[in-house]
């Protein structure tokens, strides 16, 4: 008997850890729509606005959750100040986000958003106490040369891009810090509408100063942009709590492989050895640097 229920909890492992996958091969070809849509509405579109669409549909996605469960009270926080942080934090790094994908190719710009994984070793230790051992700090310096590698000669890319990418994904490293805080006391509904509702309302006023008049096609294109993004969020999350984390940890890679597509056939950018070799680099460091911080319970989706 006991022979038997172990293998029944093995299988229900495996279909945890196959659900979960999927969900997050769906959340990266929506991420990376995203990323497209971003590239596409840049001559109508500015930041202001992209980021004020992608709050709104935050918000909204969250509302909608919270009515379906019946169940206001997850509104309610103790922690207000954290959550006000951690909403800022998302807000200053999905401008930086979109910004960063506007100026590179896509695949350049997705391997740079890898980086959120190499960081997170570095503010571990000063801000949650971690001890950060050597095969980790062994990870996260080969990870960078990774990026040194993908970058490749300065004339071909954009410095101020590259530098916009890895300052989005220093600020990753930040917010999965924060979710870790507050996830010690809060529920996943309550932090992600409590981010809609400070990126809403800290986005608006730059949205409404800065606004470019838009098409019904264009204005539905931001919209669309907005909406996919936060899904691919509600996707990751999902897929974080069906799923074990060790499993699903090269998953969110495929990525690259699908930025690289798109770019390929959407925008005509062919990836060059340099950035297929750094991504390759980045990309391996990044999964050792996840499963060692998986066992210190650090992982969580960074947008």
């Amino acid at each position: 008997m006991p022979l038997k229920s172990s293998k029944a909890h093995i299988g229900l492992d495996m279909a945890d850890n196959l659900r979960g996958a999927t969900l997050l091969a769906f959340a990266a070809v929506l991420f990376t729509l995203e990323a497209t849509l971003v590239r596409i509405t840049s001559p109508v579109a500015n930041e202001a606005q992209i980021v004020f669409f992608r709050s709104v549909s935050q918000l909204a996605l969250s509302l909608v959750i919270i009515c379906r469960m019946g169940d206001r009270g997850r509104l309610a926080t103790s922690r207000p100040v954290l959550h006000v942080f951690r909403g800022l934090t998302s807000l200053i790094m999905w401008w930086l986000y979109y910004s960063s994908f506007r100026m590179l190719d896509l695949a350049l710009a997705t391997t740079l958003t890898f980086a959120t994984s190499l960081f997170v070793v570095a503010v571990a230790a000063p801000l949650l106490g971690e001890r950060v051992g050597r095969v980790r700090w062994a990870a996260t310096i080969l990870g960078f040369s990774g990026i040194v590698i993908a970058v490749g000669p300065i004339t071909d890319v954009s410095i101020s891009g590259v530098g916009i990418g890895l300052i989005a994904a220093a600020g990753g490293a930040v917010i999965v810090v924060l979710n870790r805080l507050l996830g010690r006391t809060e529920n996943t509904i309550t932090i992600m509408i409590w981010i809609g509702v400070v990126t809403t309302i800290g986005s608006a006023p730059v949205a409404l100063f800065l606004w470019e008049p838009l098409a019904l096609r264009d204005a539905a294109l931001v919209c669309l942009t907005g909406l996919l993004g936060a899904l691919g969020m509600l996707l990751t999350i999902e897929a974080y709590r069906v799923g074990e984390a060790s499993a699903l940890a090269p998953v969110p890679y495929i990525r690259f492989v699908i930025a690289a597509a798109v770019g390929m056939f959407v925008f005509d950018e062919t990836p060059g050895m340099a950035l297929l070799s750094g991504a390759a680099i980045v990309v391996g460091a990044s999964i050792l640097a996840i499963r060692h911080e998986m066992r210190q319970g650090l992982t969580a989706p960074h947008r």
